[in-house]
């Protein structure tokens, strides 16, 4: 369903950029067009056309910093930004965002299995809205690594996060079943982590080793108040789930946790919000929301966190 939602996006920027090439050439014909022949009088008004489209993703992007900068977290001394930073921040969150929707999100992952495989078999969950290609460069990551892996798709779009939990349920007992392996350890990005979460709750944690969660919003998010469907009203700041679920866990071991989180992330409001108490916090900066299933860093702190429970 992604997928389809994801092509039928890419067809409506596509769209966009003919249309407003048509309008282009229709209300606006300058002196250079006569000399050019039509061929690349059409791609000048292409150009111009994909231009436009490119201008308002980069003005979605930054509307989203600019309401996380009205409701953020304090950021700590050590991370604050100086103009370049800012820039750098900016820059790769938005070119994360366009090669997600544009590209990643068209290849899901499924099951990769590795020869001679190394450590234990990760199951990687994604986040809102998602689906598991954005797991792409994680994916390649861990094969170079040797891991063996499973991206999930959740399916319906909108459902509660408590209907992902036999979901997880059956991914578990396939990568279990398809590596040899008795535990498995999950990665989540964003609502994947509460995904896992749940489906802790629900099926306990014998079949789970770590979980390592990626900028997920354990005690809500005040963007999702703008975002449709059950699982967006659960992600609301105190939340009723949210507390429901945060009730539940009085008896789990949360040092099972590690959770790996940006202070600048912009969708994630508070930022504070992804410190879960008793796990292991791991904090950077300058590193936004989607851009933390493919920067640097935090893929290698993440496959560092693998590794170390595979040692032990």
């Amino acid at each position: 369903m992604i997928k389809r939602l994801i092509i039928l996006l890419l067809a409506l920027q596509a769209g966009a950029v003919l249309a407003l090439a048509a309008g282009l050439h229709h209300v606006w014909r300058p002196a250079w067009e006569a000399p050019l022949n039509p061929p690349l009088t059409a791609l000048a008004y292409a150009g111009i056309g994909i231009a436009i489209v490119l201008l308002v993703r980069l003005l979605i992007s930054a509307n989203n910093f600019l309401m996380s900068s009205r409701a953020g977290s304090a950021t700590p001394p050590d991370h604050a930004l100086n103009p370049l930073r800012a820039a750098a921040l900016f820059l790769h969150e938005f070119s994360a965002s366009m090669l997600t929707s544009s590209y990643y999100m068209l290849k899901p992952l499924g099951l990769r299995l590795q020869p001679q495989a190394r450590g234990l078999p990760v199951l990687l969950i994604h986040g809102y809205a998602c689906n598991s290609g954005y797991w792409t460069p994680m994916s390649a990551l861990l094969t170079r690594a040797r891991i063996s892996h499973y991206g999930i798709d959740l399916e319906p779009l909108g459902a509660s996060i408590d209907d992902y939990a036999p979901q997880v349920q059956r991914a578990v007992e396939q990568l279990c079943e398809a590596t040899g392996s008795a535990q498995v350890i999950i990665v989540g990005h964003s609502m994947g982590g509460l995904v896992a979460r749940a489906y802790l709750r629900r099926y306990g944690h014998q079949r789970i080793a770590r979980v390592i969660t990626l900028g997920t919003p354990h005690h809500g998010t005040a963007l999702a108040h703008f975002g449709p469907g059950s699982n967006a009203l659960q992600m609301r700041v105190n939340s009723a789930w949210l507390d429901g679920l945060a009730a539940s866990e009085a008896n789990l071991q949360r040092s099972m946790f590690s959770s790996i989180y940006s202070v600048h992330d912009n969708i994630v409001v508070p930022q504070d919000s992804s410190d879960l108490p008793g796990a292991r916090n791991l904090v950077f900066g300058a590193i936004g929301h989607v851009a933390l299933g493919r920067h640097p860093d935090i893929m290698r702190c993440a496959l560092a966190e693998i590794e170390s429970v595979a040692q032990v």
